[in-house]
């Protein structure tokens, strides 16, 4: 586990809502998608480079979700059916995740834990990131993937 500060991050993709536990089928769907769609994005910084946006908590129709996304050095034309997010300057606890996708729950709990130990605070309110550079498998579960989640 690890501390780290991204700049900020423009983000375009294809925005994810479901029943909780559906985002671990529909998240694969999305990112196979975006990537069978990447050629309508421009700008990109580097095409294989997955980023996925979340807010932990309920807190408004307008963040409830989970956004798939590819990194743009400037959001100029969003391509129909895709949106576009601005994730500000932030401080995030990482941890890798190895494994089946329906056990990164599990990554987040020791995550939690150390982010409790170490004294931070977690800003649920701000947008917290998964970032991969495997993606667009619907049939592959076991998956590698950073995350990322917004400390103070």
């Amino acid at each position: 586990m690890r501390i780290v500060e991204l700049n900020e991050k423009k983000l375009v993709g294809i925005r994810v809502v479901c029943p909780g536990d559906q985002y671990v089928n529909e998240i694969p769907k999305a990112s196979f998608k975006l990537k069978e769609r990447l050629n309508e994005i421009n700008d990109v910084v580097n095409p294989t480079r997955l980023v996925g946006a979340f807010v932990v908590g309920d807190f408004s129709e307008e963040e409830d979700g989970y956004w798939v996304c590819i990194e743009v050095k400037e959001i100029n034309k969003v391509p129909e059916g895709m949106v576009y997010l601005v994730v500000p300057k932030q401080k995030y606890a990482v941890i890798r995740h190895k494994g089946p996708n329906h056990e990164i729950r599990n990554t987040y709990e020791k995550l939690h834990k150390w982010i409790k130990e170490n004294k931070f605070e977690r800003l649920q309110r701000s947008w917290h990131l998964e970032i991969s550079d495997e993606w667009g498998h619907m049939e592959k579960v076991d998956i590698e993937i950073d995350l990322y989640d917004t400390i103070i």
